[in-house]
């Protein structure tokens, strides 16, 4: 294969990465492009991509498949303690042993990060690589994004001592509940109508996602940088943000393998309750970060953790994956 070829292969491949990248370059050189207030005054449309890719969420999940995996609760509950227990107090620790080195900024990204509920599609996906128990993935992972509706802003208050900066906490979960919880309630309604469209563009549907969180890390960096966040921070803050979240996805992993083998689950459910428990959704967290923070200065360095969590877990968990559908082929 030449390189040209391979380069093309790449490319489409990781367009995704690439144009998240290229949306915090632009918003760095052009902030004014995409600014509240600015040329493309994408603060109008936010709101609306926001329910659009939860309405299209509640398209794509199955019932049925909700159904299958309801009964598997050792499954659920390593899940949701992972996603809504472990992380808080994993945060209380790095804070105690690195907060005197981090931006108050960027510590409340961290802090968001740990309060995110899992993501459905790579979750689902590493444990369909990995040969799994799909079924329960699928019901965690939307369990996971239900109950982030009220979890996250409450234990992003608890964490960080704010309510979203901006608005109070019952405030939050009904701005959640309006443009979260009800689109995606819509999605599944009308899902018996729309199933066969959406099926046959699944492809071009999954683009909209897409393309909303890349409008959307836009609009956050824009804010940002013309607020003065690479005046006031530079390069370190996006080693820092890398490096914080390569550990946080590290030690989650570790932790959730051993309690999942100390509970005696099986390959198969341990695979779902490992990627299911140590993930963190870029999809719901960008919208929901200029939800909750839209008014924040610093927008666009709360998203960075989870920028970059994003990336690392598709990487290791894809290697992961690998290594468990080898183990379960031999069992």
């Amino acid at each position: 294969m030449s390189l040209a070829v391979g380069l093309r292969s790449w490319v489409r491949k990781e367009w995704f990465l690439m144009a998240l990248v290229g949306a915090v370059a632009l918003a760095s050189a052009w902030p004014d492009l995409g600014r509240s207030g600015g040329l493309l005054r994408l603060e109008v449309v936010s709101n609306w991509g926001v329910a659009l890719v939860f309405f299209l969420t509640g398209l794509g999940l199955s019932a049925a498949a909700l159904r299958d995996g309801a009964l598997k609760w050792r499954v659920h509950l390593l899940v949701q303690l992972s996603t809504y227990a472990l992380f808080p107090l994993l945060w209380w620790g790095f804070t105690a042993l690195f907060g005197r080195w981090l931006p108050p900024d960027l510590a409340l990204g961290f802090a968001y990060l740990c309060a995110l509920p899992s993501t459905i599609s790579s979750s689902v996906a590493m444990t369909v690589l990995a040969k799994g128990n799909v079924p329960a993935a699928i019901f965690n992972a939307s369990v996971s994004s239900l109950l982030g509706i009220v979890l996250t802003p409450l234990l992003v208050t608890l964490m960080a001592g704010t309510s979203g900066a901006t608005l109070p906490f019952g405030e939050a979960v009904w701005k959640l509940t309006q443009l979260l919880l009800l689109p995606l309630l819509a999605g599944q309604l009308l899902r018996p109508v729309l199933l066969r469209f959406y099926t046959a563009h699944k492809s071009r549907i999954t683009l909209i996602d897409r393309w909303v969180i890349i409008l959307l890390v836009l609009s956050a960096f824009s804010d940002s940088v013309a607020s003065g966040l690479w005046r006031d921070h530079g390069a370190e803050l996006l080693v820092k943000a890398a490096l914080g979240a390569a550990l946080f996805l590290a030690v989650v992993i570790v932790l959730s393998r051993l309690a999942a083998r100390a509970m005696g689950l099986s390959v198969e459910d341990e695979i779902a309750a490992v990627f299911c428990g140590s993930k963190k959704t870029l999809a719901s967290g960008v919208p929901m970060a200029k939800l909750l923070f839209g008014a924040h200065p610093a927008v666009g360095v709360i998203v960075l953790p989870i920028m970059f969590y994003h990336q690392l877990q598709l990487i290791l968990c894809s290697w992961l994956a690998q290594r468990y559908a080898a183990r379960v082929s031999r069992a």
